[in-house]
């Protein structure tokens, strides 16, 4: 899944100076986003956020379901970015130009490096449930123009204790990596947790992170996360204590700040109001986004830049 709007909102950030680096609990709420019409599905979107627009390379946090609904995204374009696809519920179907046709269920990741230029399709079956995150990982300045790539990783490595489960999907944590491709020092990991269990998860202090609750109600840190907002953490921890009284999940993510500023418009990061626009020109020309066999779907066009030129801007809003 992708950004569909027809009127996307500029998100523009980087730069490493204001970023906290101490502990905070900063709770973001999101914003409903409806994807491809009314009838369309609906996503809870955290990232990018008015305050806070990274956490390390990640920029854009997705949160759908659990809903019986279809997804339908027709071919559309990425540049310098990761998309990171993880279910708790359902099944999604992704074709893309580098020839990848591949479903994801629960408990697997498809992972595509979009690089200079790369397109792709999602679908789901009909009347299914389908619960789940789309995330995007930006890319530094030296991988921007890697050749796009697909990963599917049917089994991840996990840490366990009693009643906790967590599973590495990108980067590492606690001395356990995951084999998905990073250019940037993250982590991205699923905790569940079953009723009354705890534990504490190792954290680096000089990542900063965020939580996210796909599930029940987990105390984070001392703080009580239901699904909705995303609970920024700030850096400088060692360790966050996680706790349930019922069964509960939750999506943790961090990283080493992000020093480049970057400009993220509709499906795109660049680092100025021309590139973007030349990646907007060269889709809607057809050129170097190569084409997504097997949809039957026409590409999706682009909507109209802003009459205000995009501009980068500090990661974390000024007060």
């Amino acid at each position: 899944m992708s950004n569909l709007e027809t009127d996307p909102r500029e998100s523009a950030c980087g730069g490493l100076a204001d970023v906290a680096a101490e502990p905070v609990n900063e709770l973001l709420t999101g914003r409903d986003v409806v994807l491809g019409g009314p009838r369309a599905m609906k996503v809870t979107r955290t990232l990018p956020n008015r305050d806070v627009r990274m956490v390390g390379a990640w920029c854009f946090v997705d949160h759908y379901g659990p809903e019986r609904a279809r997804m339908h995204v027709p071919p559309h374009p990425h540049t310098g970015l990761q998309t990171v696809s993880w279910l708790v519920e359902g099944e999604i179907l992704h074709r893309d130009s580098v020839g990848s046709e591949q479903p994801v269920r629960p408990g697997q990741l498809n992972l595509m490096t979009a690089g200079r230029a790369v397109s792709h399709a999602e679908e789901s079956p009909a009347g299914a449930v389908l619960h789940g995150v789309q995330l995007w990982v930006a890319l530094p300045s030296a991988a921007r123009g890697v050749a796009p790539a697909f990963e599917h990783h049917p089994a991840l490595p996990t840490l366990t204790s009693p009643g906790v489960t967590v599973t590495v999907i990108m980067g590492e944590l606690g001395g356990v990596t995951s084999p998905a491709t990073v250019h940037t020092p993250l982590v991205g990991a699923e905790v569940t947790l079953e009723a009354g269990a705890g534990t504490s998860i190792p954290l680096r202090p000089g990542f900063e992170y965020a939580a996210l609750a796909l599930s029940g109600t987990v105390r984070t840190g001392g703080t009580d996360l239901s699904p909705g907002p995303l609970l920024y953490l700030g850096s400088g921890r060692s360790e966050l204590a996680l706790s349930a009284e019922g069964a509960g999940r939750l999506l943790l993510l961090g990283g080493e700040p992000f020093e480049e500023r970057i400009v993220m418009w509709w499906n795109f990061v660049g680092r100025s109001h021309e590139e973007i626009a030349g990646f907007r020109r060269e889709w809607m020309e057809g050129e170097a986004f190569g084409t997504v066999p097997g949809t039957g779907a026409a590409p999706l066009p682009a909507p109209e830049l802003p009459l205000t030129p995009l501009k980068a801007r500090g990661r974390r809003r000024s007060r």
